[in-house]
């Protein structure tokens, strides 16, 4: 019941924020607000099929929001990100198939025609908790804040228009939060064991390119790099989503979507209660309702 009822409340989240006129038309204009809300479903189901198969419901919402504002030499680029899915397989119970907080801020001052001195904000984290399903009884390996993550930092950037663009901060601050006492109580995320944060100093990348295909589908791609002066420089943080949107009319789209994360900081469970570090792979597809605006 409680999920269901946070997903109609992140729906109406979603639904709520709106564009509003204002009688000062000069500062209006500064400002470019424009956004997505989508509802997603995948559904399988099987009566007597000699092939096997098994039963399967997924919905997914995902809020995805830019407040982009321009004055003279001064931009101010703005994304938010929410989103939250559920799934169903049979005998398997519900379980979370997406969770994210995503908030993203860079504030920039031109230096030339497509080159910015910029200082760069990035803040994620998640809605509920998240468990390993493999033990007996499952087990928590994540919460809300827990982690969490914030980088910010000065930098540069190269921005060929909203839909291509490049920054990289070569003093980059990054504090992982673990606000969870049992997950900070074992180290989690690679905080010390009984500390809840844990302070990085290094180089961030993030880039954002968006190309449309033919029409109608468009790839959105997004990569994240960091690196921590500090510890082990090489070991690089890494977070690539890669978003195929396919519009089927003004409303309806499908949509298909995989991320891959490489943190050598989170060590993954293993059946026999070891853990190891690996590859993060999501990956997620369905059709659904698209509103924008």
């Amino acid at each position: 019941m409680k999920k269901i009822i946070l997903l109609l409340a992140l729906s109406s989240i979603g639904f709520a924020v709106y564009a509003q006129n204002t009688p000062k038309t000069d500062t209006a204009k500064r400002w470019t607000i424009h956004g997505e809300n989508t509802f997603l479903i995948s559904q399988s189901s099987y009566s007597n099929w000699s092939a096997g198969g098994v039963n399967a419901f997924a919905g997914n919402l995902v809020f995805n929001y830019d407040f982009n504002y321009k004055k003279d030499k001064w931009s101010w680029d703005n994304k938010v990100i929410l989103g939250y899915g559920l799934s169903k397989q049979q005998d398997a119970g519900w379980r979370k198939n997406d969770d994210r907080i995503i908030l993203n801020s860079l504030l920039g001052r031109q230096a030339s025609q497509y080159w910015l001195y910029t200082f760069y904000m990035n803040f994620q984290t998640q809605f509920t908790r998240g468990y390993d399903y493999t033990t007996e009884p499952k087990t928590l390996i994540s919460n809300i804040f827990a982690p969490a993550y914030l980088t910010f930092g000065p930098g540069f950037a190269y921005k060929r228009s909203d839909n291509f663009r490049i920054n990289i901060s070569p003093a980059a601050a990054r504090i992982i939060m673990v606000n969870d006492d049992y997950l900070s109580s074992i180290g989690a995320f690679g905080v010390t064991p009984g500390n809840k944060s844990l302070f990085q100093f290094g180089a961030s990348l993030d880039a954002y390119y968006k190309v449309n295909l033919v029409q109608n589908i468009s790839l959105e791609n997004i990569l994240k790099l960091y690196s921590d002066y500090l510890h082990k420089p090489g070991d690089i943080y890494t977070d690539y989503t890669a978003n195929l949107f396919m519009k089927v009319n003004k409303f309806v789209t499908v949509n298909a979507g995989v991320q891959m994360i490489y943190d050598g900081k989170t060590r993954i469970p293993n059946k026999d209660g070891s853990t190891k570090i690996a590859l993060q792979v999501k990956q997620i597809l369905g059709a659904g309702i698209t509103y924008k605006f």
